[in-house]
Formats: structure tokens, sequence, C-alpha cells
């Protein structure tokens, strides 16, 4: 029980990775608050994990509204009386070439994928300082790295991510606050379950592990920069993608 007596919060956490990282974080010890949009499937998964034996609140929120991340981490503080693990996953895509990208597509990709993250965390900061403990783990993508065709709105946001991410672990360090990122590349998703066969095979193909990657894999790691055993690990990039970005 690597997280006995921490409290988490793991945005996007009603399916895909999220999900994933929860029950992972719940099954170590920690009390988890789960979030979605949706109230009804969040309270879903906090009722399966409970069923499972962990600890797990339900909590909904909409991260492109600007106040509504602010008000899910007072709601969480209110609610479990600390916050010490907070996961910015929750994320999402509007893909097209850029020539073709309609501004406000651009715009509400940044706004989740990058602004809901700063917004969650300058909430959960406030709340770590005063304790002088937090692990901060903002979930980025190997296309930060990469680039990839279609997607610069998503790219730019989580390239900023490790950005922001850099800086702000050497602001909070010496506060014993931790901020690290873990970039997925190709993982088991709805939308790769979607391709095709012979693209699913293409995708294996530039994989040095030969497969699709599994939410598991992405929240074992979250699990590793959650927990103590990462004490001294701040301002790092963690690629979880079979060696795709090998070179």
């Amino acid at each position: 029980m690597r997280l006995a007596g921490k409290t988490a919060l793991v945005t996007g956490s009603t399916r895909g990775i999220g999900l994933a990282v929860a029950r992972r974080l719940a099954a170590e010890g920690a009390l988890v608050a789960v979030t979605g949009r949706s109230r009804e499937q969040a309270d879903l998964v906090a009722a399966s994990i409970t069923s499972a034996g962990g600890r797990a609140e339900a909590f909904a929120a909409d991260l492109s509204q600007g106040n509504e991340a602010e008000e899910l981490v007072e709601a969480v503080l209110e609610r479990f009386g600390s916050l010490d693990i907070l996961v910015n996953n929750a994320g999402v895509t509007r893909d097209n070439l850029f020539v073709r990208l309609k501004p406000e597509d651009w715009e509400y990709v940044l706004d989740v994928n990058l602004q809901g993250v700063v917004r969650c965390t300058r909430a959960a900061v406030r709340a770590m300082l005063k304790r002088r403990y937090g692990r901060i783990i903002n979930i980025s993508s190997v296309v930060a790295l990469t680039g990839n065709p279609g997607q610069t709105n998503y790219a730019a946001a989580k390239a900023a991510i490790i950005g922001f991410s850099r800086s702000l672990a050497r602001e909070l360090a010496v506060r014993n606050i931790t901020v690290n990122v873990v970039a997925p590349g190709y993982i088991r998703s709805d939308m790769t379950e979607r391709l095709s066969d012979k693209v699913k095979e293409e995708i294996r193909g530039q994989i040095p592990m030969g497969r699709v990657g599994e939410p598991e894999d992405v929240a074992n790691a979250v699990l590793f920069l959650a927990s103590d055993e990462s004490s001294y690990i701040t301002g790092h990039t963690l690629v979880v993608d079979g060696g795709l970005t090998a070179v």
C-alpha cells in the first residue's frame, strides 16, 4: 500500500488512461477523487473502485469552463481535508490540418488540455504549499516531442505542459512538491480500437516492442511518480511508448 493515507485527484478519470490511473492509485491505498463531465459516470467508476476494496468518491467538472477547475479542487479539499496527489489527465482532441482548423477548435483544445492543467494546478498548489508536500503529475503525449499532422492544436498544448511542468518544478522543489510529466505513446483506447486492422498493424510496426500500450502501462508510471519512491525526481518527462521515440 504505497499510497496509504494519501489523497489524490485524477481529472478525466471515467475512462481510458484516467480510469486506469484512478484504479491503480486506489489499489495502493489512496483515497481517490474520480472526476468527469458526467457525475453519473463518475459515480459508477467510484462505486467500482469501492467494490474492489479501494476508496473513491465522485466529482463532476467541465474543465473547459474557467471556474470549474478551481471549484473542483475546492470541493475535493473540503471533502477530503487535504490533497497530496494531483494527476492532470483530462484532455480532448479536435483534429484537422492546420489550414482547415477552426479557431474555436484551436481554442477549445488549448483551453481544456493546457488551461485546465494550469487552473487545477494553481488551486491545488495553494493547499500543497501549506503542507509542504505534494505530487503533481501532468499527462502529456509523445506528440509533444515528435509532432503529428492534423494535431497542431493538441501538440501545442501537450508541449506547453512539459515547459510549464519543468518551470513549476523548479519553483516548488524547495517546498517538497514534485512536478513531473508522463508522455504516453500509442495506448489502447476507444479511439485506437476504432482503427482498421491495417492501420493498427502499421502502428505496431512503428513500435520497437511490437505492441500498443495499455492504459495500465501509463498508470504504473503515474503510480511511481506519485509515490515517495520518486521523491528525488522532479521536472522530468517519463515517456511510456514502447520505444517509439527512441533514437
